[in-house]
């Protein structure tokens, strides 16, 4: 049995990219006529697919060249649930990494979730800024009438209006999550379904915890450590 690492939006901060909340975060800024909240949708996707690719293009996929930092380097050896979709973790080395919420560098074809599906390469090396959202449209397939299933692409990430499933790996994390020695959650706000699930699994077990992050919430656990520090200044004292 091993510890197992949880990470979040606080981990890539050293990267340069955005946390979710904060002031430039992903989730306080949405396009000129929505929220990111009502963005993040497969509704969205659905029925305007325009204003949702340029906006996760715009968000998301402008941070795919960024690189690993001290952190992921440190966990490059370890078991690693992340809710991040940067990639950071892979490109630090770690082989067997679930990014339970998806990639920024994959797509998936337009499919009924649940389904079995490949993840593919995505295109964005093919999009022409100087016209991006009629470049997005025709990369991913999109035709007026709307994204058409088994033809056009979708980003792989997992929005708010979908559930995790097996393309995800969340069966992987979860027999990780049981089977671990210890969770230690590094840089989450405990604010997505994955960290719930995570605290219910290690109460029902009685696996200990460890809360890393500046401003740690307060979780329900009756044997938690807390560590109000960046994930950076935690794995400083570890070594």
């Amino acid at each position: 049995m091993s510890t197992l690492y949880i990470t979040g939006a606080g981990v890539s901060a050293e990267s340069g990219i955005p946390t979710f909340r904060g002031e430039d975060g992903f989730w306080t800024i949405g396009s000129q006529n929505y929220t990111p909240q009502q963005m993040a949708t497969r509704e969205m996707y659905k029925t305007n697919p325009s204003e949702f690719l340029t906006w996760y293009y715009k968000r998301f996929v402008t941070y795919r060249n960024c690189g690993p930092n001290d952190v992921h380097h440190w966990l490059a050896n370890k078991d690693v649930v992340t809710q991040n979709i940067d990639g950071l973790d892979g490109k630090a080395g770690n082989t067997d990494y679930i990014p339970i919420h998806g990639r920024i560098d994959h797509v998936t074809l337009f499919h009924t979730q649940g389904q079995d599906i490949d993840c593919l390469a995505a295109p964005w090396d093919q999009v022409d800024e100087s016209n991006l959202t009629e470049s997005l449209l025709s990369i991913f397939k999109i035709p007026a009438t709307g994204p058409e299933k088994y033809v056009s692409l979708k980003p792989f990430v997992l929005l708010f209006d979908e559930f995790y499933t097996d393309l995800y790996r969340v069966s992987a994390a979860q027999n990780k999550m049981k089977n671990a020695a210890k969770i230690v959650f590094m840089g989450t706000s405990f604010s997505v379904n994955i960290t719930q699930m995570a605290l219910d699994i290690a109460r029902q077990n009685r696996i200990p915890i460890e809360v890393v992050d500046p401003s740690p919430s307060h979780v329900l656990h009756p044997d938690v450590t807390y560590h109000a520090m960046t994930a950076l200044e935690y794995i400083s004292k570890q070594d």
